[in-house]
């Protein structure tokens, strides 16, 4: 597999998704949560009951628009393949995400992700990708120590937590390895040469050049 990149929360903003889709990117990754109702594309969070809007280090005004995943995908070509990160443990997450997309499944291809591996359930019959996310050593190894029957279609791990053992390890069973957070081109050659197919960075104008040296011609 030609090593690619993921453009890391481009979906979450359409001036963002419009740069990605320009760059040529294999995958736009949107982080989805459902919030009083509605399928919101946010990284952000909510503080409680609150609107307020926050992460780390930043904080976003209540009134600020809100992207919705309905608008969000009528905005992307169908030639873009939007990696969708669904963000809290609740199945209607899920299930109202599986709804949302059944329109588009056959002419535009789709990856779904989480770190609640239950709620990649309700798409085991639909035509996407579901990728099991790992953000922590202890979900590393629960991954590891319980080998699936068949391959999964994916796993994306942070690059903390890669080395060449684990990257072989996870390559027995999973189709597609990838990893984030990937910014310096440095880190990004050293973990593909450990054999991960898939960077997910928040720079991929920087990052792209440097999966395209490794690609075969």
């Amino acid at each position: 597999m030609s090593p690619f990149v993921v453009a890391h929360r481009a979906g979450n903003q359409l001036d963002h998704l419009r740069r990605a889709e320009l760059l040529g990117v294999a995958l736009v990754e949107a982080d989805v949560r459902l919030y009083r109702g509605r399928l919101e594309v946010r990284h952000l969070k909510t503080v409680g009951p609150l609107p307020i809007l926050w992460d780390r280090w930043t904080l976003a005004a209540p009134w600020r628009p809100r992207l919705e995943l309905c608008d969000l995908l009528a905005a992307t070509d169908d030639t873009t393949e939007l990696m969708l990160d669904l963000k809290g443990p609740r199945r209607e997450l899920a299930q109202r995400v599986a709804s949302e997309i059944a329109p588009y499944l056959g002419r535009r291809p789709f990856t779904i992700c989480s770190r609640w591996w239950r709620l990649l359930e309700p798409f085991a019959d639909a035509p996407v990708r579901r990728v099991r996310s790992v953000g922590s050593r202890r979900q590393l190894r629960r991954l590891l120590g319980r080998a699936p029957a068949t391959l999964l279609d994916g796993v994306s791990v942070h690059e903390r937590l890669l080395d060449a053992r684990v990257v072989s390890e996870l390559k027995e069973v999973a189709k597609v390895v990838m990893t984030w957070p990937v910014n310096a081109p440095d880190r990004a050659r050293e973990l593909l040469r450990l054999g991960v197919d898939g960077l997910i960075t928040d720079d991929a104008e920087r990052i792209a050049p440097t999966a395209a040296e490794v690609a075969p011609t």
